[in-house]
Parts: structure tokens; sequence; C-alpha cells
């Protein structure tokens, strides 16, 4: 009998998951690693930090769960998009911490471009000018680590994303990337899948420095006999961590839809191979290709901080022990008692996009405590959202009727109740929540036909549970008007011209 791995790297965490052929998991290992915050608005990575816990994760898996890596057919790759990374291809280590997603240093980098400049970026790649990005990030490693500029005098310096990292390492050498990566660099054109000169040189950067962009599901590369495999098994998918999870909910025709609950919050809409300019603040995106088929486009809302509002509360107000308490908190009170939490900790994603917000509590009484922030917590997570799906809506003119949920807060179940009452429609959570290592697994599998096709994959997919709105709850309509009041309020918090 043989499996598929999948090694996801998240923000927070890495994990290794082994699956079988009916896409249950098997094994799996997952460990955390360090937040690094040099300064307000910087949020950075140990890359080499996230490659010993990748060797212990894939490592411990497989003793966990008896079998040798011979006896996988393929690795799947996912990992945090943006999440930026150069290192030195002669000694192997990262020339300077990764610049993670959430990191904000390089606004008034994309401030100073000019108006024809932005115009040609957005156009080219479907993204909005943020700091968000990998591009500016690039930009700032390559002006202000003296040894990334000498690496890359010396032709010794490669970049890429964090799966681009994984791959090198794992493979011994081998620099690829995938189309749903790169389409999240600010550095590919969306219509040629390929590294744009414009792009490159509005953010100077040296193409040579870059990886190969390839399909989503394809054999990048084998993993070597004397890595934490073990074994020389194919590297056979890569996707950022939301497309992944779009195929682990088998998302694979025109009109699907998912939200993944995460460090942050993403839903994804599939718009087939149409590209869909969003008017309504939202990103156009590569949702998947697989191997030689054309490439799939989505409409993506993107919401900075969800799950790491909770980890907030734990880690730095110290209001819960573990996140799993904040479910059990929240429902001590039956509302929020008029406190809302906007938490903008790093600005604002879609469909706002503004740099200058910054996290506020609005609303507290004396009668205020820790159940109503615990609550207001929950709400500012289904009020993002509603607001994200609002917009895909109006993008799209497709109405959603009910709402494919996954990730770690879709185990919370008053969360999820919030949630269906916000939007006013069905949440429903699949048997298997954790989809972006589904995902990554899926794509590896099709790749080495441990998969037939995407019809069968579409028979795996299972409901688990079904939210339906209550109808006398007033949170959609009162509560929603109170949230935009206090998205406001966090609002010109931060002058972007010092």
């Amino acid at each position: 009998m043989s499996f598929i791995g999948a090694l996801d790297q998240g923000t927070s965490s890495t994990r290794f998951m082994i699956f079988n052929e009916e896409g249950a998991v098997i094994g799996q290992h997952q460990l955390e690693h360090k937040q690094i915050l040099p300064r307000p608005g910087w949020v950075e990575h140990d890359a080499w930090e996230i490659w010993e816990r990748s060797v212990e994760v894939i490592s411990e898996s497989l003793r966990k769960t008896g079998i040798s890596g011979k006896d996988l057919a393929g690795i799947g790759i996912t990992n945090q998009r943006e999440t930026t990374v150069i290192w030195d291809k002669q000694t192997g280590k990262p020339l300077h911490n990764a610049i993670v997603w959430q990191d904000t240093r390089t606004q008034e980098f994309l401030d100073n471009f000019s108006d024809s400049e932005k115009a040609l970026i957005v156009r080219k790649t479907g993204l909005a000018i943020a700091p968000y990005f990998s591009g500016s990030k690039l930009n700032w490693l390559l002006n202000n680590v003296p040894d990334v500029k000498r690496a890359i005098d010396s032709g010794n310096a490669l970049a890429g994303t964090i799966d681009s990292w994984l791959l090198w390492k794992l493979s011994g050498g081998t620099h690829k990337t995938d189309v749903t990566n790169a389409s999240r660099t600010l550095l590919m054109d969306l219509e040629t899948l390929d590294w744009d000169r414009d792009l490159l040189r509005i953010f100077g950067i040296p193409r040579e420095i870059l990886p190969t962009i390839c399909s989503s599901s394809e054999v990048f590369a084998s993993s070597l006999d004397n890595g934490p495999v073990g074994a020389a098994v194919p590297i056979s998918g890569i996707l950022g961590d939301q497309q992944a999870a779009m195929v682990g909910q088998v998302c694979f025709e025109k009109g699907d839809s998912k939200t993944t609950y995460g460090t942050g919050n993403f839903a994804l809409l599939n718009t087939g191979e149409e590209l869909v300019r969003s008017k309504h603040g939202l990103l156009t995106t590569v949702c998947f290709k697989f191997g030689s088929e054309p490439a799939r486009y989505a409409l993506e809302g993107s919401v900075a901080v969800t799950g790491s509002a909770v980890q907030w509360l734990r880690d730095q107000l110290g209001l819960i022990k573990q996140a799993s308490e904040i479910e059990s908190l929240a429902a001590a009170v039956k509302d929020n008692g008029g406190v809302y939490f906007v938490p903008a900790f790093s600005g604002l994603f879609a469909p706002y996009w503004r740099s200058d917000a910054r996290g506020v509590i609005v609303g507290l009484t004396r009668a205020a405590n820790k159940s109503h922030i615990a609550r207001a917590t929950l709400e500012a997570i289904s009020f993002q959202t509603k607001e994200i799906l609002d917009a895909m809506a109006q993008d799209s003119g497709v109405k959603l009727t009910e709402m494919r949920v996954d990730g770690g807060i879709t185990a919370n179940e008053l969360c999820m109740q919030i949630q269906s009452d916000v939007m006013q429609i069905d949440v429903v959570r699949p048997k298997v929540i954790e989809t972006t290592a589904l995902g990554a697994a899926y794509a590896a599998g099709l790749s080495v036909g441990y998969f037939k096709d995407k019809a069968q994959l579409r028979t795996k997919w299972q409901e688990a549970r079904r939210w339906k709105p209550t109808q006398n709850t007033t949170i959609a309509t009162d509560g929603f008007k109170n949230w935009q009041n206090a998205i406001e309020r966090s609002l010109n918090w931060i002058d972007l011209k010092k």
C-alpha cells in the first residue's frame, strides 16, 4: 500500500500529513516556529528554523505511522504564500530572516510609485499595491542587507517564497515554484504566467535569482535519499495555502467557493478560465493549474488577522491559556455587550487596503469584561468575512447560498454559528477540515497517477457539520452597522508620509 505526503508550511507552524487513497489522514506531526517582531509592523521568520521544523515533522510523521518514505507515491508542498526569503546557493543558508506576508515595512517604497506604474502593476498582476505581496519585500532585502547584495554580485543568490526554499532543500538544489505562489509576488503577468520584464524593472529584481514557474501539479524534483524523507520520492505538487484549500475542498468548477480560517482569513471564488477584474477591492489570482491544462483563476478576499487575533488574546493579553478556550469564554455572555474589536494590527486588507489602519476596541463600558472581548473577537472574524463575501458577490454576480469553510477556527462551533448569523446563509464544514494539506496531497497525487482525475476527487468530499442562521438575531443588521462604525475608528492612525 502506498500513501501521499503533504508538507504544510504555515504562518504559525509546520506540519507533515500522510493521506491514503480515500483522502483520510493516517498520520501527522506539527511544530510551531518563532514569530520575530523587530519593530512595530515588522514580522519575520527564521527560514532555517522553518527548514529544521520541516525535517522534524516529516521524520516524526513517518516514525509515528510506522511507514517508510519509500511508501510515499508523492509529496505535495503548500505554504504561506507571500512570505519571502533569499538564500546563498553555495552555503545553503538564508541571508536574512524571511519577511512575512503580514509585514508592512515597504509601504513608503510602494507609495513612491507613479500612477502609471501602479496602474500597470494592478493590470498585469490582478493584485493591490500593498506591502502584503512579495515584490516590495524582495526589493527591501536587496537594498538593505549587504550579504544579499554580495551574493547577487557573485551569482550565488536565490530568492523565492517558502515553497521554493523547501523544494530547494528537499531536492538538493531544484529552484522552482508554481503559478499560484508566483501570482502573489507582484512580479508575474497573470496572462503569460511568467515573470514580467516591466514588473521586474519597477521592483528592481534581477530575473536570475527567481525560480522557474511551473504548474501546480507536476513532478518538480525528487527528495534526497539521505534527506528527511529517506527515499527518492517525487515532489509532485505545489500550491499556495489558500489555493491548496480550494483543491482540498474540490472547488474545481466556475462558481465554486470556500473560506479558510487560519492566521488570516481567505475567501476564494473559482472564475474558471476567465480573468475577472475586481471593482470592489478583491484580488484576481491564479486558482490552480494542473499539468498542461489551462490555468483556472479566482477572485480572492484577504483578511490579515483572524486566528492571530485569538493568539493575541492568549499571548499578549493573557485572557486565555489555550486558543480553544475562547469558545467557552465567549459563550459565557449572550452578546458582545456593545463591544467591537477591529484587529487591524498591520492595517486592513480586502476590501479596504488601508495600511494606515490599526487595531481598536470600541464600545467599552464599566460592565464590559473579558467574555465580551472574546465574543467581539469571534464576531470580528465573522464581520470581516461578510465584507469580502459581499464584495465577491458584487464582482461575480453570483449570490452565495452557502459557504464551505475549513481551517482551525471552524472547530469553534460558536464562531461558525455567529458566522452563519452574520451572513444569513448556511455554513458547511467538511469531514476533513485541514483542507490545505489535503489539497497539496491531491495535486501531488494527480500528477503521479495516485488519484485518477478531479471527478474521482469530488466523490471524496463529505459534509460533517452545517450551521443555519438564527432568524431572530440582529447581528446581521444592527451588529454589522456598528462594526462598520468601528472600522471608521481604526482608520488614519498611522501617518504613512512620515
